[in-house]
């Protein structure tokens, strides 16, 4: 079959199964490589439509297809997702029966289904690759393809050996997907997975309908609730370190008349599910999570991702904000954090039991990340060069529409290191800056601190301006934390220079203002909706969560907000108007095309 054929039957798929009229970001071109026979690596940022990437190809294709995805959750959210456009798929995971297994297993093998989902674990045990390799397997798509590499952000040791598809699998293709991979993580994929020949394609990874901001951690508790004052009506996500600080957040924003709920990898799987189903169908849920929550949902209206602590790296960062404003309207991210996060990601590295190369390079990382917070220049331009990509200032982060004033901050940097140096270089961060600032602290007392010459040398600034200050100092390299000496902060050459007044340090102007005064640039606010057509829009919401609800389903996997937001904005009012509508298909149609016109029809 001519690809010319192919690239038909391609766009037929495209939109008579899953009701779109046109392709996004680089879509065509993968599924075309991918109809081609060529195996191809995909980095898309979130919400970028990826999944139909090797599903079109995978419903057009003769032979079967094969797809490993790290998590429960996506496997099932997928597969729900296709069966609701009248695609049959099949799933194998640890929390189905012994009969639900065998019986996906056997209508794969029996063609009544062409897809499956599967763990890495499952797929590269002996036995199950002996009953593979008996069937016609045209496609294996390896979703969230960073966890291949050891220098990847979140590398997992069962994703590593699928390095052996290839050779066991020679006339399969392979196509690999990952939202976030850095050069180096990149070029370990192409060499373990593909032995670099592979079509690659890098969409921009540039998210302009997402704000970003990043402010010091003061008083946390106080910070979030003013951020959250007008958002009571939102869905979003708050990131924390620690399971602990998860139900603490929870229980604050509980009793301040909030939704939320706590999702981490201690609480029992049915826990956890129920979390993420509400959270799929409600419209106003707050999930307080651990990193354990959030790769694979696709729920298009998240409209904030809040970090209470630093994240373990850019790419980390990158992916988790992904997950806000899918939908394509203006959301807002905000990361808030302090020295101490610093300290145990660093500790968390050094007592990695993985080589030295790979503590180092895992240090690099999160070197950049405080580079980033503390960075005085547009926070896009900065997050995007980390990925070799340029951009022009974003005008939608803190620093574009408050851009901080830079300060000759050298006296006040030879005060701070002097304190350093006179102290013994032996102490951490709290202690530097009380003696700094002339405190009666025991351990200050206890060791004589009182008595030296810098004692007291900051009392003018406040506790807060120091950490920021000394943050920035670290940022820049003059400082450095010692974790063989419990976090003792010490002094680098560039400090030394600094010290002795050969170099000057220009700082960022430290804010007092708090969070809440961030600004949001109106230009990024949804302004196409007229009153009437909000209206429409919560009524189409309503129904939608109903539908949802009753077939237990996550509510995108009925209809997408873009595609309410279309409807409520063109109304249509019969069959051929609604299937002009981006994601209503014939299928989808069947099920619900009427519920939905009655509604509009009424409302009309």
């Amino acid at each position: 079959m001519l690809i010319t054929e192919l690239n038909k039957k391609a766009f037929d798929v495209l939109n008579n199964t899953f009701g779109y009229s046109s392709y996004r970001y680089e879509q065509e071109k993968i599924i075309n490589s991918v109809l081609s026979g060529n195996h191809t690596l995909a980095i898309m940022p979130t919400g970028a439509g990826k999944s139909l990437c090797y599903q079109i190809p995978a419903i057009i294709s003769s032979k079967k297809t094969v797809v490993i995805s790290p998590l429960i959750s996506l496997m099932d959210d997928q597969v729900s997702a296709l069966k609701e456009c009248g695609v049959q798929a099949a799933k194998i995971h640890s929390d189905m029966t012994f009969d639900e297994r065998s019986s996906s297993w056997n209508n794969f093998k029996n063609g009544k289904e062409k897809i499956i989902y599967l763990s890495p674990e499952k797929i590269m045990s002996e036995d199950f690759l002996n009953q593979l390799k008996t069937l016609d397997i045209g496609l294996f798509v390896i979703d969230e393809i960073h966890c291949v590499s050891k220098w990847g952000h979140n590398f997992r040791p069962d994703y590593n050996q699928l390095s052996q598809l290839k050779s066991l699998f020679p006339n399969s293709n392979i196509i690999g997907f990952t939202a976030t991979a850095d050069q180096t993580t990149r070029l370990d994929i192409l060499e373990k997975i593909f032995n670099k020949n592979v079509n690659v394609f890098i969409s921009s990874l540039d998210r302009s309908n997402l704000s970003l901001s990043i402010t010091q951690k003061t008083n946390w508790k106080s910070q979030i609730l003013d951020y959250l004052r007008d958002r009571k009506s939102q869905s979003g996500i708050i990131y924390c370190l620690s399971k602990k600080k998860t139900e603490e957040v929870t229980s604050l924003l509980n009793d301040k008349g909030f939704n939320a709920s706590t999702y981490h990898a201690g609480l029992d799987g049915q826990v956890r599910k129920n979390v993420q189903d509400a959270f799929m169908t409600e419209q106003a849920h707050i999930v307080v999570a651990t990193i354990a929550f959030g790769m694979g949902i696709d729920k298009p209206d998240i409209r904030f991702v809040i970090h209470l602590n630093l994240p373990g790296s850019v790419e980390a960062y990158s992916q988790e904000i992904g997950r806000a404003g899918r939908d394509g309207n203006a959301s807002d991210t905000l990361l808030i954090y302090g020295l101490d996060d610093l300290v145990v990601r660093r500790r968390m590295i050094e007592e990695n039991s993985s080589e030295d190369k790979f503590k180092f390079h895992e240090n690099k990382r999160l070197d950049y990340l405080l580079s980033y917070c503390e960075t005085p220049e547009c926070r896009r331009k900065v997050l995007l060069s980390y990925f070799d990509e340029e951009s022009e200032n974003c005008n939608n982060c803190d620093n574009c529409i408050d851009p901080p004033s830079l300060i000759d901050g050298t006296i006040l940097a030879q005060k701070l290191l002097s304190t350093v140096y006179r102290t013994g270089q032996f102490y951490g961060q709290v202690h530097i800056i009380n003696v700094l600032r002339g405190s009666e602290d025991k351990k200050i007392l206890d060791k004589g601190h009182q008595k030296l010459s810098v004692y007291g040398l900051g009392k003018d600034k406040t506790k807060e301006f120091w950490q920021s200050f000394l943050r920035q100092m670290l940022a820049y390299g003059h400082l450095k934390i010692n974790f063989q000496k419990y976090g003792a902060i010490e002094i680098t050459n560039t400090g030394i220079q600094v010290l002795k007044n050969v170099q000057k340090f220009m700082y960022k102007e430290i804010p007092t203002k708090q969070v809440k005064d961030i600004i949001i640039p109106t230009k990024y606010l949804n302004k196409e909706l007229s009153k009437d057509d909000n209206i429409l829009l919560n009524k189409l919401k309503s129904l939608r969560l109903d539908i949802a609800k009753q077939r237990r389903l996550p509510a995108y996997a009925v209809f997408h907000d873009s595609t309410l937001i279309q409807m409520s904005q063109n109304k249509p009012t019969n069959e051929i108007d609604m299937l002009e509508i981006d994601g209503v298909g014939p299928t989808k149609f069947k099920k619900y095309g009427e519920l939905f016109i009655d509604l509009i029809n009424g409302h009309i």
